[in-house]
């Protein structure tokens, strides 16, 4: 038995080594194991509390110099977030809205008659908006336009007893100092333009209606021409921006701005494009009803017939007949009657550079200071002679002497002051000429020195003559 106990001590030291060995190094495991959880423990403490003081940090929008980094950071990357969709929202709410702005300086001397005019100067500045409004429905167009106009100086006006201004770009409200230079909205309108037919495609249309309502400009829309309807850039003689019968006549019954209230209603064709047709009709306040102090009773209508045609070998040209009705116009006694007219407004290319116009009005009803009148002219682009963004420009034109007015304009006195109002014999008629040059100094700037002559002014055969020169500065934007 005794030879046998070695055996047993080697098998209880190896159950030793089995299984008592393994306890110790699961305490250790459990100590280690105890020490990772109080480290987390640790870091989630430190986490909640992070995260609190980030939860309270980002409660106020605005970043401090004191609170945790990351906080600082999501604040930084949502205000940058926020502007740039402010900034898109900016930007689909400004979409389509076009804003254009002109400014028009004029400097002039005159000489002839009773005395001279030297220096002579006046401002005018425009700015224009459209914005583009909701459809009303069938693939209809609408937008809203506005006119701002400020301006100072009366610049020469009429010279002697002339009918025509030598100086259209002059803007001043009537009755102030030149020292007021108030903002006048000048128009505000409405317009929509709808396809035809109907229902159809609008990409595919070739026909639609134009309708347009509020405070407008007739000549806006009414006796236009591509080279004779803008005293900021082509002639400054009134005679010669629009018919003489409507402007310088006072036919056309606009307030003292030169706008209305009214409304438009046009039918355009381009099936046959690019040659097109259309059809318009106006009414318009005159007198009272033109400044809003009286309603649109007896109105100025004018009905116009256009085409765009393409000839001389295939140049545009722009043809337009009109016939007009004043319910409100003044004849020579002061009497507000019915006055009636038609006339022609034509402008058309016979060269690459070359294009010409005229206009031709006739008075049918009223007693009026001249019942004839006849504008032409031509214009010959700069590219003649190697500058081609320029021009020049020359005119003429003729208002003839009503029967009415040879008759009384010796002797009537409208106002009863006891004085003649014109003084003087009206037997022919008053005759206009101007040049002009027009050289650009850039996309938006040009410099156009003009030269005007009147010859028998307010027809008088005796009548001074008038030379007119002038620098004119245009600045668009």
């Amino acid at each position: 038995m005794k030879g046998k106990q070695p055996g047993l001590a080697a098998v209880a030291g190896g159950l030793f080594l089995v299984f008592g060995q393994p306890a110790f190094a699961a305490d250790a495991d459990v100590s280690a194991l105890k020490a990772q959880l109080q480290e987390m423990t640790k870091r989630v403490e430190q986490l909640e509390k992070t995260q609190k003081e980030v939860d309270e940090a980002l409660e106020d929008p605005s970043i401090s110099a004191v609170e945790p980094p990351v906080a600082a950071r999501l604040k930084a990357v949502e205000s940058q977030a926020n502007r740039q969709k402010k900034a898109a929202e900016l930007g689909e709410s400004l979409e389509g809205i076009s804003v254009g702005a002109g400014l028009t300086m004029v400097a002039q001397n005159a000489s002839g008659g009773p005395s001279e005019r030297d220096g002579e100067l006046n401002y005018r500045a425009d700015v224009e908006v459209t914005v583009p409004m909701d459809s009303l429905g069938n693939s209809s167009e609408a937008q809203l336009y506005g006119q701002f106009r400020i301006g100072q100086g009366e610049g020469l006006g009429t010279l002697g007893t002339a009918f025509s201004s030598a100086n259209a770009t002059t803007f001043q409200r009537p009755n102030t100092e030149a020292s007021d230079s108030t903002v006048l909205l000048a128009q505000a309108w409405y317009g929509v333009t709808l396809p035809l037919p109907l229902g159809g495609n609008p990409d595919l249309a070739r026909e639609h209606l134009e309708f347009n309502v509020g405070k407008m400009d007739p000549f806006a829309f009414f006796d236009g021409n591509d080279i004779a309807d803008d005293e900021t850039t082509r002639y400054m003689n009134q005679a010669l921006v629009h018919n003489p019968l409507l402007d310088v006549g006072g036919d056309v019954g606009v307030d003292e701005f030169g706008f209305t209230p009214g409304l438009r209603l046009a039918y355009v064709n381009e099936r046959t494009a690019p040659e097109s047709y259309g059809l318009s009709v106006g009414v318009f306040g005159s007198g009272a009803g033109a400044s809003f102090s009286d309603s649109l009773q007896s109105p100025f209508v004018i009905v116009q017939a256009e085409t765009e045609q393409r000839f001389f070998q295939g140049s545009v040209g722009h043809y337009r007949l009109y016939a007009w009705e004043n319910g409100r116009s003044t004849d020579l006694n002061g009497e507000e009657v019915r006055h009636t007219g038609v006339g022609i407004s034509l402008d058309q290319q016979v060269h690459d550079y070359t294009r010409v116009f005229t206009r031709l009005g006739k008075q049918i009803k009223g007693d009026v200071r001249f019942d004839r009148a006849a504008t032409v002219g031509m214009e010959f682009g700069g590219s003649y002679w190697n500058r081609g963004a320029d021009a020049l420009g020359l005119a003429a034109g003729a208002m003839k002497v009503s029967d009415e007015f040879n008759a009384v304009s010796e002797s009537i006195d409208v106002d009863a002051d006891g004085q003649a109002d014109f003084a003087y014999l009206a037997t022919g008629s008053e005759q206009v000429y101007e040049l002009y040059y027009r050289y650009f100094l850039n996309g938006q700037l040009a410099l156009t020195p003009s030269a005007q002559y009147i010859r028998q002014p307010g027809g008088g055969a005796e009548a001074d003559n008038f030379k007119a020169v002038g620098l004119r500065a245009q600045f668009d934007y």
